[in-house]
């Protein structure tokens, strides 16, 4: 096959960004971003948008066109993605998909998986003990139903763990089970490659790129947000610390070290998630573009 998707995973801060730009100017081709907090346009500063001269050098995709009132899945970006690289290779032998959101990268490659129907009892029942007893109760259920996909998931996106029980009180099998199972033919060849982060190194980085941020004003992106606060597009590292701030429930030092130390634990999954995965070629961030080249043909 001459078509090629070429798709770059990794933790946050571990130089994603940079090495698609380079890669993708060196095959001049466009790039798909599967980030899914840089769908959303209200959010810029606290999600990393590339910047307007990098969106300028080359052609971008699925960065800030959706917002955050909007309901955009996994599946609706799996269909808007499979377009625009069917477009895309009608004039072009390449394109890249870059981004940490595993499963929306997932459901590009390999399908989405088959879940079992879900019984308004159970959507019920999951949905008023989580009014009852709060985020905890997720994480107790679905550590006792499903431990490894505890591994995997943000521990604090309630709307994905209150998903996971309901599909493992539903089927009685535990809700990872499901995932992986369906795999997909395309008529283009991929290549997936994940950049390879000394845990030092990169928690670094991800300091530093939250220093970043405050210093780029996030603070004001996140205060003209407040009020649609309790939208799950806002439930994100970066803004639900500030908020707590806002709210007056921590200092704006320990806002700014709670967006640290999650961002770190982000980091932590998202490399747990990319090890479970076959046939990943791993590479340093800094790997020239001709050894990356080398890769790909």
């Amino acid at each position: 096959m001459n078509k090629k998707l070429i798709t770059i995973s990794g933790p946050t801060a571990s130089g994603k960004t940079n090495l698609s730009l380079d890669l993708a100017l060196k095959l001049n081709c466009s790039i798909i971003s599967c980030d899914s907090r840089q769908f959303y346009k209200e959010m810029s500063i606290g999600t990393a948008v590339p910047s307007q001269n990098d969106l300028s050098r080359v052609n971008h995709y699925c960065i800030q066109h959706k917002s955050i009132f909007d309901n955009y899945t996994v599946n609706d970006f799996r269909i808007e993605a499979l377009k625009i690289i069917k477009h895309e290779f009608q004039t072009n032998n390449f394109i890249i998909m870059v981004g940490g959101s595993g499963m929306y990268m997932d459901a590009v490659v390999n399908g989405m998986d088959n879940f079992p129907e879900i019984s308004s009892e159970v959507r019920n029942l999951i949905n008023s003990k989580y009014k009852l007893f709060g985020i905890k109760y997720l994480q107790d259920q679905l550590y006792e139903l499903d431990p490894e996909y505890m591994l995997k998931v943000d521990i604090n996106n309630q709307r994905r763990l209150i998903r996971a029980l309901e599909v493992s009180l539903s089927s009685n099998k535990p809700y990872s089970s499901f995932l992986g199972n369906k795999k997909v033919a395309h008529d283009f060849k991929i290549i997936n490659t994940a950049i390879k982060s000394d845990r030092n190194c990169l928690y670094d980085r991800i300091n530093k790129r939250v220093d970043e941020m405050i210093n780029n004003d996030l603070l004001n992106e996140v205060q003209n947000l407040f009020k649609y606060k309790d939208l799950r597009s806002l439930n994100s590292v970066g803004y639900k610390e500030l908020f707590l701030f806002l709210e007056k429930k921590i200092s704006f030092d320990n806002a700014i070290n709670e967006i640290k130390k999650n961002s770190r634990r982000f980091a932590k999954r998202q490399m747990t998630w990319l090890r479970g995965k076959e046939g990943i070629n791993w590479i340093d961030n800094n790997i020239e573009i001709e050894d990356f080249l080398k890769i790909i043909n």
